[in-house]
């Protein structure tokens, strides 16, 4: 496979995972700040952009509408909905020929309605813009697994959106370091992740902070949570290097370190959880920046090519 394609491929993972997961985020963060009067909206808005990683760009006062605006429907900044989804397209556009005709139509038609879709939302709420953009990731994601075959295209693309899911958890969970055990800001992080009725069904309802950390760190079943989406990460980089068997050691950098945060996560006691969770969060956080940037040049970067200059006459 061309490393471009497989580079498109991986970012077509992450950014359809990154619109589905900050509009995710955005639709219980919005929702709670338009329902509650009680929350410090400017607070409440700038603690979300710390999370997702984005620059208010402003000292005005934030409230839902201008989080709304900034994270939702710029196309201007690279952190947005908009941006991704745009970004995604862009992708597909540059990789056709490993692309099936299902999921470029899906991306295009999404990309296209995205216009008329915040004009509908600026009317009627912004639920609907990110109910819209939640419901036409999952038919991605659902394209992606009917018409791909199991390659290296789907391998790359599987991928990028397995590292995009662990680093949103991440930063979900982090956000929240600071609340009480007894905090209802961790019902919040479930529903942010897609995980509160799973959640409630596997422990009965019983809602508990230890758990839910538990639940998204550890939980092997679970498809969103840090352990199952380290573990796939894992299984297609092993498929992904064809060289032959190494005696010692990890065979690639990008594998040596899923492959050890992977372990750390299955290995740990589960009442060990909570000793140092700031501690692993960060290191969980650096392992997917790093494994990125070693599956960026083990795959991606290209040699440079040779400059040949004529010989000097003497």
């Amino acid at each position: 496979m061309l490393a471009r394609n497989a580079e498109s491929l991986y970012w077509i993972g992450r950014y359809v995972e990154r619109a589905d997961d900050t509009a995710r985020v955005l639709d219980v963060s919005v929702h709670q700040l338009l329902e509650d009067a009680t929350v410090d909206a400017d607070r409440a808005a700038r603690n979300l952009l710390g999370v997702l990683g984005v620059e208010p760009g402003t000292d005005e006062p934030l409230d839902a509408w201008s989080l709304t605006e900034l994270v939702g429907y710029s196309g201007e900044h690279p952190g947005s909905i908009v941006s991704s989804v745009s970004a995604a397209r862009e992708n597909a556009r540059g990789a056709r020929e490993v692309v099936s005709a299902e999921m470029w139509e899906c991306l295009n038609a999404t990309w296209n309605a995205l216009p008329e879709r915040q004009r509908y939302a600026r009317w009627v709420g912004p639920h609907a813009f990110f109910s819209y953009v939640e419901d036409r990731a999952a038919m991605f994601a659902g394209l992606a697994a009917s018409t791909m075959s199991r390659d290296d295209t789907w391998r790359f693309y599987l991928l990028g959106r397995s590292m995009e899911r662990v680093d949103m958890v991440v930063r979900l969970l982090m956000s929240r370091m600071s609340d009480r055990m007894s905090s209802p800001g961790w019902l919040t992080v479930l529903r942010c992740a897609g995980a509160q009725d799973t959640y409630l069904r596997t422990y009965r309802g019983a809602l508990d902070a230890a758990r839910v950390v538990q639940f998204l760190l550890m939980d092997r079943l679970f498809p969103r949570s840090v352990f199952h989406a380290l573990r796939e990460a894992e299984n297609c980089l092993q498929q992904l290097d064809n060289r032959p068997t190494v005696r010692v050691g990890a065979k690639a950098e990008a594998l040596r370190l899923l492959g050890r945060a992977r372990s750390e996560l299955e290995f740990l006691r589960p009442d060990e959880l909570l000793d140092d969770l700031p501690a692993q969060l960060l290191g969980l956080q650096g392992c997917i920046r790093d494994v990125g940037e070693a599956v960026s040049l083990q795959y991606f970067h290209a040699a440079p090519r040779v400059a040949w200059t004529a010989p000097e006459v003497v």
